[in-house]
Formats: C-alpha cells, structure tokens, sequence
C-alpha cells in the first residue's frame, strides 16, 4: 500500500509525525536520572505524550475529524487492554508492525479537549538494564534519550484523504496502526514529557505550523561514555 505524501489525496498509508519525547523536563529528568543510576537501569522509563489532535491541521496538511478520532482511539482501547499497543523506532513503508523493530508500546490514553494524551514504555533489553548494552530498538530509543535527545511521536495509519474546501480531511474509513517514535512531529504542540504539568511548554499556535525550539534543551549527559566512567 502506498505512503500518501504531504498534500496529497486518495488512499494509502497516513503517517503523522505527533509527538514528542523531552529527556529534560522536570519529571523526565528525575525518572531517567533513577535509571541511569549506578548502572541500574531496571526500572522501567514510562513517559508522557501528546500522540494526536482533531479539527487542527498539520504539517503534512491534513486534519483529522473528532468523530474519526475519537472513534479510533475507542477501538484502540481493546489493543492496548491486550498488551499489544506495540510500535516501533522510525517509520517502515508499511501498515504492519515489525517486531524487530518495536521500541516501545502504549500502556494508555485519554482525552484533554481536542488532543489525545498516551502513556508510553520504552522497551529495553537485558543488557542494557545491566551494562547499557545497545542490543535492540528500545536499547536505541532509550540511549537517545538519557543522552539528551528528544524523540517524536507519529501516527500510522491506513485510509483515505479528500480534498475538501482546500483542505485535506481523513475520510471515514481510516483505522489507526500505531505510534512510532521519530525525530520530528507535524501535529502542533504534540510532544512527550514525563510531567503533564510541562504540556504548555510544547503548545503551538494554530495556523501556520512550526517547529519547537529544542535548542535550548541541555542533556542530562554529555555522552554514554562519560556516563559509563569511560
């Protein structure tokens, strides 16, 4: 099944880059700060998110209608409540999910007006638990993190797009895939932190939209080698 492009109509793969992953609000800081601890990284590093929005265009130019929405993230519901919300590090150009490349899954979400907020778990190996070890995509994500970086959160989906008074809106048959984690989002103001407190900090101005400034975000750590005493 085709990818449909920023601006473009018909049916195919709907790939939304929504949210974010900040290592360096309040509550991430201190949850990953536990983790990185004494080379303890046993805990799990469960994280905040914004993962989607109706009624709001984005930057690929297209604008979810809240019934869909609403109805997707309904139906969402019985997959999580399986255990198997699972995504993966980056897009593929498919609607199937590659259990080689999961990094993480969605353990919850919920409402707060137009935008649906998620619960995340990165998921990470033995070996980097013990000795921060990189042996899989959760491994890699989690890495990312504690050394700084902030991670995007984007939708996968499967449906069409009509163009509809200039704009693109997602048509009645979309069914919702997943959350992947990226490096950028295209929903305004969709980020991932730990605090739901920090929300406001990522909120944008509807209209034309434009990238965060992450610029000013300090690492936790300069490199995993220093954090490894290397």
């Amino acid at each position: 099944m085709k990818v449909l492009g920023p601006n473009e109509v018909g049916t195919g793969i709907l790939i939304e880059h929504d949210g974010y992953i900040s290592p360096n609000d309040p509550t991430n800081k201190k949850l990953i700060s536990e983790a990185m601890s004494g080379l303890d990284f046993m805990g799990e590093l469960v994280l905040f998110a914004v993962l989607q929005k109706y009624g709001v265009p984005n930057k690929n130019g297209r604008i979810y209608p809240e019934s869909i929405l609403r109805r997707e993230n309904d139906n969402y519901q019985s997959v999580i409540q399986k255990s198997s919300a699972l995504s993966e590090l980056n897009h593929p150009s498919s609607s199937l999910i590659d259990l080689d490349r999961v990094s993480h899954s969605i353990l919850e979400t919920w409402w707060d007006g137009n935008v649906l907020m998620g619960k995340v778990k990165i998921y990470t190996s033995p070996g980097w638990k013990k000795m921060g070890i990189i042996s899989c995509k959760g491994d890699q994500a989690a890495n990312l993190l504690m050394n700084g970086a902030s991670l995007g959160i984007s939708s996968r989906g499967v449906g069409s797009l009509k163009k509809v008074n200039e704009q693109n809106i997602v048509q009645d048959d979309f069914e919702i895939v997943c959350f992947d984690l990226v490096s950028s989002p295209s929903t305004p103001g969709a980020y991932i932190f730990a605090n739901l407190e920090d929300r406001d900090q990522f909120q944008e101005e509807e209209g034309p939209i434009v990238e965060p400034q992450t610029n000013k975000m300090k690492s936790l750590m300069n490199n995993l080698n220093t954090f490894l005493g290397k």
